[in-house]
């Protein structure tokens, strides 16, 4: 039987009787409870965050392990792939919501991609704030738990002022490297890199070709990739490309040769050395470690 991830949005894991289309606030307690079969892999259609002020065990995001710790906050972004593995019953809050629901508010439509944390990179999505940072979070979560079931007009605006404040208190404890890109504006130039390595990696793989779109030199994009994220440009195309292979390798029904080829590969041998070198096991190794974990 082939193992396809699952993709959900906000309609099919909504109570019943919870009426918005964008925005889900809940305690993570009964939130898991009720949707316990989300524990495996899985994806989402829209933004969702979840806080922890209790709990073990460890979150899968994009193939990457995190432990899980109170006082820790993680980000996910429309499309990553992500599993929970729980002991003992963990406590917080969790938060989606859809890809629309600051479009309205915020003049910027790229204005989340300013956060490290919502750009998709596994690597930046989890963040552990400091003791006087969780108290503040925690009673902003409260007051959107609170504000979700008050009627009056003016809510929906409130609650989106609490999100952006937990936003912007949690990229205070962030890398120094996205604060410096903020305050430097190269963020734009990097933010803008990463959407067109979304929309573009399975044709274009070489830095020159991103840079040309960009109007810079292949240096510069270089440059300006390492001093931000610390990698270099042709690793971020590369990391895209790898995490989609992993993502396509999941379903038993997708022959390698068919994956190489859906990302631009000559064929199914160039394909699994360039997996092989990046991970140290065969495309066909690593499917099998993930059917039989």
């Amino acid at each position: 039987m082939a193992k396809i991830i699952p993709t959900y949005d906000i309609c099919t894991i909504k109570p019943e009787k919870h009426s918005s289309n964008e925005l889900l606030v809940s305690r993570f307690a009964p939130y898991l409870k009720v949707h316990s079969g989300l524990c495996a892999a899985h994806r989402h259609n829209f933004y969702h965050l979840i806080y922890f002020t209790k709990g073990s065990g460890t979150h899968n995001i994009d193939f990457v392990n995190f432990p899980v710790s109170a006082g820790e906050i993680y980000f996910m972004t429309p499309g990553q792939v992500h599993s929970w593995n729980f002991k003992g019953a963990p406590e917080g809050y969790v938060i989606n919501f859809s890809e629309n629901f600051f479009r309205s508010f915020l003049t910027r439509p790229d204005y989340l991609a300013q956060f490290g944390f919502f750009q998709g990179a596994a690597q930046q999505c989890v963040v552990f704030l400091p003791a006087k940072a969780q108290k503040k979070v925690k009673e902003l979560f409260e007051q959107i738990l609170e504000a979700v079931n008050n009627t009056q007009s003016s809510t929906p605006d409130i609650i989106k002022l609490w999100m952006l404040e937990i936003f912007m208190l949690t990229a205070e404890y962030t890398s120094t490297g996205d604060a410096n890109a903020k305050q430097h504006g190269n963020h734009i130039v990097i933010s803008s890199f990463r959407k067109l390595i979304e929309e573009k990696y399975v044709q274009l793989h070489m830095p020159k070709d991103y840079a040309a779109l960009l109007f810079v030199t292949p240096n510069y994009l270089n440059n300006l990739c390492r001093q931000i994220t610390g990698k270099p440009a042709g690793e971020l195309i590369r990391d895209r490309i790898l995490l989609e292979a992993k993502r396509m390798l999941v379903n038993q029904d997708r022959h390698i040769s068919e994956i190489a080829h859906h990302l631009s590969f000559t064929d199914h041998s160039h394909f699994s050395k360039f997996f092989k070198k990046a991970t140290g096991e065969s495309p066909e190794a690593f499917r099998k470690s993930i059917m039989n974990p």
